[in-house]
């Protein structure tokens, strides 16, 4: 997600997208009531829970703007993106 008030990113996962955007843009969660509105860049779906967890945390591990735009743009992973590549 990006904040439209500051334009600083939001990384996280969930099991449902909608409910957790939703108490995001309605001030619910205390990390980012003060920089809303929030619009959602990309959804990358993963098999379960587990590995979309285990994904935010090497994506924040990053801790480099152009990498989550990247991501943005490219709507995978960065270690997915080789990957990918190579099988096409």
């Amino acid at each position: 997600m990006r904040s439209v008030k500051n334009g600083r990113y939001y990384v996280g996962s969930t099991n449902d997208v909608c409910r957790r955007f939703d108490e995001h843009n309605s001030g619910k969660v205390s990390y980012t009531r003060n920089t809303r509105p929030w619009i959602l860049m990309v959804f990358i779906q993963c098999e379960n829970i587990k590995e979309a967890q285990s994904s935010e945390y090497k994506l924040k591990k990053y801790k480099r703007r152009d990498i989550l735009e990247k991501v943005i743009g490219d709507k995978m992973f960065p270690w997915t993106f080789s990957t990918r590549t190579q099988n096409n």
